[in-house]
């Protein structure tokens, strides 16, 4: 490993790079030994030559050295930056070079990295693989823009701590070791178990997820480990599990900090015996399954607090992935806001070229907190390119705004609890104890069931056990 990237040379394929070199020595090396990683190369001597290329060709990557690097040569890359946030520039700097104070304010704002000639490709194209989420190794992911749900999952970043978090998953995934992928709602969870299933020796089995909150309690024995004909009130014929229907594949449990107790019991015995027994039967039935398991709550602190077994915590946590939120990962944010933009164009069948962000809207979308994370920011660039005017060429703040308003309320209404029937909350009583009532009221009327409280609240069964948690500490 090297800045936490991996030491294998990423294939470069299918990304273009444009190089601005007027050492002609130092040009037709680079080129040579980029072109063999698979990268189109276009080679230019000075900014005319930048110019026409950056004109008909989209470039992902912008490589100047530094001799050239004067207000000209700059305004160019500024530009298309602007249009392209994604675009990744680095300066090629002299062999005993050190940057001084006033060249490095005039480029920082554009600047990703810099490299010393000659170039070190080795290092060049793992940063620069990784920056645009390509494998370390010819069994690592695909960044193949998936159409549906069997297609390879993907990864689009640019972001150190991102670089960081999925730098082991080819390895995570030739291990048959559980895996406990943690990180906050929308961050890309699932994703990381799709790719580690994909990695796998297991990607021609069956992927099969479940969320563990949001099924009620009464019903998720049934769903994870089947049922018998009779064996309880509406058991009309027999039914697989999930354990069965994942034979050979794997099996994504997300939203595990949301399983009851009793059941995370008998999870632990699945895991260790690698059998099943259906409800209402006593025949063993042996399971090959590999378990990944997701969460966005603190199960350390569930297990101090005793919601969750810290035994099946230790056998679920043998390999972590952790996702960092997008707040801190705010390079990957115009990157991806412009993906999921240009995507819905797409879709739409809007024809290129796509408009671009101006930086101020990027400015904005960096500061915005995206408590939804990269959920949230898919939606929000979805609804802001499906009501963008045809004719418009750049996208401003004021197309975005209003839309973070809308998330917004959204985010309040969707997790506030509303007031179950003849109930009526006193005027002026502070929020915190209103909720307390209102839950209190909810679960009385429920006869203490948590999944019909959370029914006449209007918020999920994981928003009621989250508030209740919250309020007994």
């Amino acid at each position: 490993m090297r800045n936490g990237i991996p030491d294998s040379k990423p294939d470069l394929g299918g990304l273009s790079i444009l190089v601005i070199d007027d050492e002609m020595s130092s040009q037709d090396r680079t080129e040579r030994e980029l072109s063999s990683l698979g990268a189109r190369v276009y080679p230019v001597p000075d900014s005319a030559g930048a110019a026409g290329v950056l004109s008909q060709e989209r470039v992902h990557v912008i490589l100047l050295s530094l001799p050239l690097a004067d207000e000209k040569c700059l305004a160019l890359v500024k530009e298309y930056k602007a249009k392209h946030p994604d675009t990744l520039f680095y300066l090629l700097t002299g062999q005993n070079y050190s940057f001084v104070e006033p060249v490095e304010e005039s480029v920082r704002r554009v600047l990703d990295d810099y490299f010393r000639k000659p170039l070190d490709t080795g290092r060049f194209a793992g940063i620069v693989g990784a920056s645009f989420g390509r494998p370390p190794t010819s069994t690592s992911l695909s960044v193949i823009e998936p159409l549906s749900i069997k297609a390879k999952p993907y990864f689009i970043f640019r972001s150190y701590p991102m670089r960081l978090a999925l730098a082991d998953l080819p390895r995570i995934a030739a291990s048959e070791e559980t895996v406990l992928v943690s990180g906050e709602t929308g961050t890309g969870k699932e994703l990381v178990a799709r790719a580690v299933h994909m990695l796998s020796r297991r990607s021609n089995g069956p992927f099969v997820p479940i969320n563990c909150g949001a099924i009620p309690e009464s019903l998720i024995e049934s769903e994870l480990f089947g049922h018998e004909k009779g064996s309880f009130t509406g058991a009309y014929k027999s039914r697989k599990g999930k354990f069965e229907a994942a034979h050979n594949g794997t099996l994504f449990l997300d939203e595990i900090g949301d399983m009851p107790l009793l059941l995370q019991t008998r999870l632990l015995r699945v895991l260790e015996d690698k059998e099943i027994y259906r409800v209402g039967s006593d025949r063993k039935i042996p399971v090959n399954v590999r378990v990944i398991t997701a969460t966005h709550t603190d199960l350390e602190n569930a297990v101090k607090n005793g919601l969750f077994r810290e035994d099946l915590y230790y056998r679920l946590n043998v390999l972590r992935v952790h996702l960092p939120p997008l707040r801190e990962r705010i390079d990957d944010i115009p990157v991806l806001a412009l993906h999921f933009l240009e995507r819905t164009f797409d879709e739409m069948g809007r024809p290129a070229p796509y408009p671009a962000f101006s930086p101020e809207t990027v400015h904005l979308l960096q500061q915005y907190p995206w408590k939804g994370n990269v959920r949230e920011l898919r939606n929000i660039m979805t609804r802001v390119a499906t009501l963008l005017p045809p004719d418009t060429t750049r996208v401003f703040p004021a197309h975005i705004l209003p839309h973070l308003g809308e998330a917004k309320r959204a985010e309040r209404s969707a997790d506030l609890p509303q007031p179950p029937s003849g109930v009526v909350v006193p005027a002026g009583m502070p929020l915190e104890k209103a909720e307390e009532m209102l839950i209190h009221e909810a679960l009385k009327q429920a006869g203490g069931n948590r999944t019909r409280a959370a029914k006449l609240l209007g918020i999920s069964i994981r928003t009621l056990r989250r508030r209740l948690n919250r309020n007994t500490h």
